[in-house]
């Protein structure tokens, strides 16, 4: 299971951390750009509450419940001041941490102002802590359509500075933009390049990154919000990145990023002999096997099919067992309408699927697309009985 969870009576569910590598945040663009009015513990306590949220089981009332003794471990806290220290940060983070986001309207632009945890509870004679989100950061969490971005939760786990987690977001949402036209087109080269090498004006970096009346000298500014946080990225995240000065006369006018990933491990599993049924079964190897699966499914004409018809990410694509559940559960039956109906039988299909799509959320795509092949192929079997 991704999430553990816990039934309590009243069937509320206490969110654990347990498989932290498959929780994840997504969150609309508007709001990675924002400017974070608060510290690092409150930020990366706002991030872990938004990995929690299923938007195709949306929260009732806005709320999420986590474990106490999982949280702390998220911040590895292991000291006996921990019950007080989580006690203070949550003051802080209510009476000081808001959100002010700046979006482009037919009228002009529009700001923000959002505080977006206004509730938490918790105890001490349990291990529950219930947070919930202000109506007003709810449309930034689960309206998601095409300006967001997705990262794992894990990837902020050990960035202690809250520049560092302001960039790494910024630098997620720039990267994923190349990946995704990398994928898919529609962008000229080197505009698909820029997303890899994206540029910020220091005017804007430090409105992001709420520094315009802090560091004022540019080398104090270097070192706190560019080179201290870029090496912790480099050390504890998927990306290594490196960074060029511009300078317009003698001052520093913007900086250019230069973002790569760091390489995958390599998986050997494509040597073994992939029908064979005892291996392929055995507990042991499902991950590998997943792997495999998915591997099958990157290269598939199926897989650009969905991506040309938006009904499957680039981000998505990065998701071994998504993929796996599409090479071994979807792709067959695609098989069987292209031997019906001929390849442009199922891109007609899938035209058709992607014209009565709802909004974006964290569905279960594979599920999603599974059952409206399942759907249509017996009608497509009773007209050609006809």
């Amino acid at each position: 299971m991704p999430i553990i969870t816990e039934k309590k009576e009243n069937q509320k569910q206490v969110l654990k951390l347990n498989e932290l590598e498959k929780r994840k945040v997504v969150e609309n663009n508007a709001l990675i750009t924002s400017v974070a009015k608060m510290q690092k513990t409150a930020l990366k306590m706002f991030e872990l509450a938004v990995s929690c949220i299923d938007t195709e089981n949306l929260p009732e009332n806005n709320t999420v419940y986590l474990s106490k003794e999982e949280l702390f471990a998220f911040f590895e806290v292991g000291s006996n001041s921990k019950h007080t220290q989580f006690k203070e940060a949550i003051e802080i983070m209510q009476k000081q941490a808001y959100f002010k986001i700046k979006s482009n309207k037919k009228l002009g632009i529009e700001y923000e102002s959002i505080v977006p945890i206004p509730y938490v509870k918790w105890n001490d004679y349990n291990d529950e802590v219930t947070i919930q989100f202000s109506e007003h950061i709810m449309p930034y969490l689960i309206n998601l359509k095409s300006e967001f971005t997705q990262y794992k939760i894990s990837e902020l786990q050990k960035l202690n500075s809250k520049y560092s987690i302001i960039l790494y977001r910024w630098l997620t949402m720039n990267y994923n933009q190349y990946e995704h036209y990398s994928n898919k087109g529609g962008r000229r080269e080197e505009q698909v390049e820029e997303y890899r090498n994206p540029t910020i004006s220091i005017r804007e970096l430090r409105e992001m990154t709420d520094t315009v009346e802090e560091y004022q000298k540019m080398s104090h500014f270097t070192t706190w919000v560019l080179e201290k946080p870029l090496e912790e990225i480099n050390a504890h995240t998927s990306f290594n990145v490196a960074y060029d000065k511009v300078k317009k006369g003698r001052s520093v006018d913007s900086i250019v990023f230069h973002i790569t990933k760091k390489p995958v491990a390599r998986n050997d599993f494509y040597k073994l002999e992939e029908q064979d049924p005892i291996y392929l079964q055995d507990k042991a190897n499902k991950e590998q096997a997943e792997e495999l699966l998915a591997g099958k499914a990157l290269k598939s004409k199926y897989t650009k099919l969905l991506l040309d018809n938006m009904l499957l990410s680039p981000y998505e694509m990065t998701d071994t067992s998504l993929m796996a559940g599409l090479q071994a559960h979807v792709y067959p039956l695609y098989d069987e309408l292209k031997a019906l109906r001929g390849l442009n039988g199922v891109k007609d299909h899938l035209s058709y699927v992607r014209s009565k799509q709802e909004a974006y959320s964290k569905r279960n795509i594979a599920k999603y697309l599974k059952k409206a092949i399942e759907q249509y192929l017996p009608t497509v079997k009773r007209q050609d009985l006809s």
